[in-house]
């Protein structure tokens, strides 16, 4: 996770560096520019912290070593729910907000609704029953 975190972070600081820079040479006057090319860096950066945290949750992969082998990676990559419906109510809470858009914003109210009621459960799918915790 290395190389991807330095991926996100190295751009991060460039666009953190350039901001200034751009900043000062428009006397912080432009509005646009400088909060732009500001949250840029912010979500480059974000998404290197998120590396970071990763490699130390996880430690070293395989492919982080020059040695590494494809059969190091063998096994179970992760906790799946293949028969699960949240996603499908998620997406039409997603639709129905894509609807709102052409038809009329009242219509995103109960988007929201749905949108939120797939969000929990799919993220509580297994904190009930024999899953939970």
């Amino acid at each position: 996770m290395k190389i991807e975190a330095n991926t996100f972070f190295l751009p991060g600081l460039f666009f953190l560096l350039i901001a200034f820079i751009y900043g000062f040479l428009t006397d912080f006057q432009e509005m646009v520019g400088f909060p732009a090319i500001l949250l840029t860096a912010g979500l480059s950066l974000m998404v290197g912290i998120y590396f970071k945290m990763l490699e130390k949750r996880h430690g070293r992969r395989p492919e982080d070593l020059a040695d590494g082998e494809i059969a190091d990676h063998a096994g179970d990559q992760g906790l799946y729910a293949p028969w699960s419906w949240w996603p499908l109510v998620l997406a039409a809470g997603g639709a129905l907000a894509f609807v709102a858009l052409a038809v009329g914003w009242w219509i995103m109210v109960p988007a929201t609704i749905v949108g939120v009621v797939g969000l929990v459960g799919w993220v509580m799918e297994y904190s009930t029953g024999r899953y939970s915790h």
